[in-house]
């Protein structure tokens, strides 16, 4: 039996779980995600994927370093550079240094893997794409496996990992400019506003109401950057007008908002 919270006073017993949601594709939606295979790492500000195993045997684990300043693995097959917005995307951020799957765990992935080590040893037509569609579903299981495992300390994956608070930043990634309070997301997450909001300041480090603006935020400055109006983006993103937008842009990242930001 759930305990929802729908106003100050007003309570409802629901005999049902609440259903799952989708904690990973707003940010395939709002972040562009390249790969490319080369050489040896460098430090180029992209993540760097590694595909490790044996020579000529399976894959036996994926790596991924979410920042460029990572150590390579010396013993990769195969290395590829990830570039997922990481010095915008919170989800990279999140992350932390090296993320380690062992493939064996998640069949689809050895399955991917598999398809991926084929398409590189093997010059056809249409490699290229291949890879590139590949890799991208490989870094889609390896985010999906660090959200199941969770973290440590608190932040954005953890609060993705968490079995109710997912629920409500689910609610802010996907629907930004929605006029979220409290209760709503209380209510999203399945439990009273006043655990809700210990509990998410406890888990995320942040209040609910911080990690909007900030969210609004990321996502305004990539539509600035695409070449949208600053009013434009302001009512996109849920703010009541072109003015407190331009106050929280600055306070954030020390700048105007402007077309170039």
């Amino acid at each position: 039996m759930i305990t929802i919270i729908i106003g100050p006073e007003i309570m409802i017993e629901s005999p049902k779980t609440l259903p799952k949601v989708d904690r990973l594709t707003a940010f395939f939606d709002a972040f562009e995600l390249e790969i490319s295979l080369e050489p040896p790492p460098i430090s180029d500000g992209r993540a760097r994927l590694f595909v490790i195993g044996k020579p000529g045997g399976p894959v036996e684990r994926i790596v991924l370093h979410p920042r460029s300043d990572t150590p390579p693995e010396p013993s990769a097959l195969i290395t590829a550079a990830v570039d997922f917005e990481g010095a915008h995307n919170p989800l990279m951020n999140a992350l932390p240094d090296r993320v380690v799957v062992v493939v064996s765990d998640i069949p689809t992935l050895r399955d991917t893997a598999a398809a991926f080590m084929a398409e590189a040893l093997e010059l056809r037509c249409g490699r290229s794409a291949a890879l590139n569609r590949l890799c991208e579903v490989i870094v889609l299981l390896i985010l999906r496996s660090a959200i199941d495992r969770g973290a440590t300390g608190p932040g954005l994956l953890a609060g993705l990992s968490h079995p109710a608070l997912h629920r409500a930043l689910a609610a802010m990634h996907n629907a930004p400019a929605q006029a979220w309070n409290s209760n709503d997301l209380a209510v999203a997450a399945g439990m009273s506003r006043s655990h809700f909001m210990a509990l998410f300041r406890d888990v995320v480090g942040t209040t609910p109401q911080a990690y909007l603006t900030g969210w609004r935020l990321i996502l305004a400055r990539r539509k600035l950057a695409g070449g949208a109006k600053v009013k434009a983006v302001a009512r996109q993103v849920g703010f009541g007008s072109a003015a407190a937008f331009s106050r929280a842009f600055f306070r954030k990242f020390g700048d105007w908002p402007s077309v170039r930001s």
